[in-house]
């Protein structure tokens, strides 16, 4: 370690935005430049602790104390060696991982936990700005060759993990252009899609095949894949948006938000012309507290709304950590987003009941009522409260609300994929019921974090190459990890 005292001389800094009245006229990402002796000083905050709980929080591993001490000496080269034997793509995950590494940080007990997501997209842009990021491609090749269904992070690590074992790895995308919800989800304010190319450049010149605008199961066949590979991995993500099943969804002006978001992606990266969706001079109200609700209220002011409002079932959460939300545990408290900085109400404790429409078939306003939990036979419910159910103005409304599990377009059917009675295809260490298809992501787990889908593409790599080779070099969790996976997926 080497600031002994670095957690007591330093306070917690991470990077300053632009201003919410500017940023909300472009799409550009909205922090300032932050300077090395400032970083510096978050990395000495590290305590180089004798039980690392920043470990437990990483779903990666990553080996947090060793690469902030690295950033700490200035050592960009071990730090970025150290990063990358973890993590593949530190740029994506040090720019919108919700961080569970920082919520385990032992400094958080008392104090401010080390700014470690900061750290991290610093390695990884100090690296590629050094040259320390250089195409690898395998020396010696296996003659296998693997299918990799699904360009999102967890296609993204499968591809990158497969290849360097020495494999050749095709990704197959039914988009124009790779990445996945990376690059047709995620708003370009908190992920420019240069940092996406960048990456996908680099792949592609260690060996990695891309083929986009392919359609498994539709330009391709399911049987052509099974018989010119020698193993499939499927990554195609959760992509089945929860409805939500009130009178009046099926107005016009009622979407789920991806398709807003991901159209409005396209917008920017030249694939539209405008987005078919427009919030431009329209009441908003986004259904949903989560991330992707809160890249609605940011996108919609982009677009101009003349108001937006987010509703959300669940209770208003508390600023601090309560006693029954104690350390190292995920902290349940207020998140308040640079979208909500941006301009948005947000209303919690909302049951919505109705949309109203006019005879035009589109919507007008949203019927809801004020809920209060209440704990029935040892688990919390909610009732509605009487006098409170009324009107408010909606022009557009986006349901953000999560996802139910992988697209039932009949994928899963084709490969031979059996499914549980939730949708989620059946795996036991993430072999799927036909031997040599294996699953890794969303569409496995159900949906999750960036982080994890890194790790399941990362952890499904190894798997491969076992079934391939018979044994394998591929760094990989202990056999604890696949009990716990194995009780996730199903599989006894």
């Amino acid at each position: 370690m080497g600031a002994k005292e670095g957690f007591i001389q330093f306070k917690r800094e991470t990077p300053v935005t632009r201003d919410p009245q500017e940023r909300v006229g472009d799409y550009k990402e909205i922090y300032q430049p932050f300077g090395e002796e400032k970083l510096n000083h978050q990395a000495a905050r590290c305590m180089d602790c004798g039980i690392p709980f920043c470990h437990q929080g990483c779903p990666l591993g990553n080996v947090i104390p060793d690469f902030n001490d690295a950033v700490y000496q200035k050592d960009w080269s071990e730090a970025i060696r150290i990063l990358k034997s973890t993590n593949n793509f530190p740029e994506f995950t040090g720019r919108i991982c919700p961080a569970p590494c920082e919520a385990s940080c032992v400094l958080g007990i008392n104090k401010d936990p080390v700014a470690i997501e900061l750290i991290e997209k610093s390695i990884a842009e100090k690296a590629y700005e050094l040259g320390l990021i250089q195409p690898n491609p395998p020396k010696k090749r296996t003659a296998k060759h693997i299918a990799v269904i699904g360009s999102g992070p967890a296609g993204l690590a499968a591809a990158d993990q497969l290849n360097q074992a020495g494999h050749e790895v095709t990704v197959f995308e039914k988009d124009a252009k790779p990445g996945g919800l990376l690059r047709y989800g995620i708003p370009d304010f908190k992920l420019e899609k240069w940092v996406i190319d960048r990456r996908i450049e680099l792949m592609k010149q260690e060996g990695v095949i891309f083929t986009c605008g392919t359609d498994v199961g539709f330009n391709i066949k399911a049987e052509n894949i099974l018989r010119n590979f020698d193993a499939v991995v499927i990554a195609t993500g959760a992509q089945q948006p929860r409805e939500l099943k009130i009178k009046g969804a099926e107005l016009k002006g009622v979407h789920f938000a991806m398709d807003f978001l991901g159209r409005q992606n396209q917008v920017i990266g030249g694939e539209l012309d405008e987005n078919p969706i427009s919030a431009k001079g329209k009441h908003v109200l986004v259904i949903g507290g989560g991330d992707t609700g809160s890249d609605c209220i940011g996108t919609s002011n982009r677009h101009g709304a003349v108001s937006v409002t987010q509703l959300e079932l669940l209770p208003k959460p508390p600023q601090q950590r309560t006693n029954l939300n104690p350390w190292p545990e995920w902290p349940m408290t207020l998140k308040t987003s640079s979208s909500h900085e941006e301009g948005a109400e947000r209303i919690f404790s909302i049951l919505t009941k109705e949309f109203i429409g006019n005879e035009q078939g589109e919507v007008t306003g949203l019927k809801l009522v004020d809920i209060e939990w209440v704990e029935k036979d040892g688990k919390m419910a909610f009732e509605e409260v009487q006098g409170t159910e009324r009107i408010l103005p909606c022009d557009l409304a986006f349901l953000a609300i999560g996802y139910t599990g992988p697209a039932q377009n009949g994928l899963l059917d084709a490969f031979g994929v059996q499914t549980m009675e939730n949708t989620l295809p059946k795996s036991k260490n993430y072999q799927s019921s036909n031997s040599k298809v294996f699953l890794a992501g969303d569409m496995r787990r159900g949906q999750s974090l960036v982080v994890w889908a890194i790790s399941e593409g990362r952890e499904a790599a190894v798997r491969v190459d076992e079934y391939l080779m018979g044994s394998s070099a591929l760094p990989q969790k202990d056999e604890s990890f696949y009990q716990v996976e194995d009780h996730i997926a199903g599989v006894d």
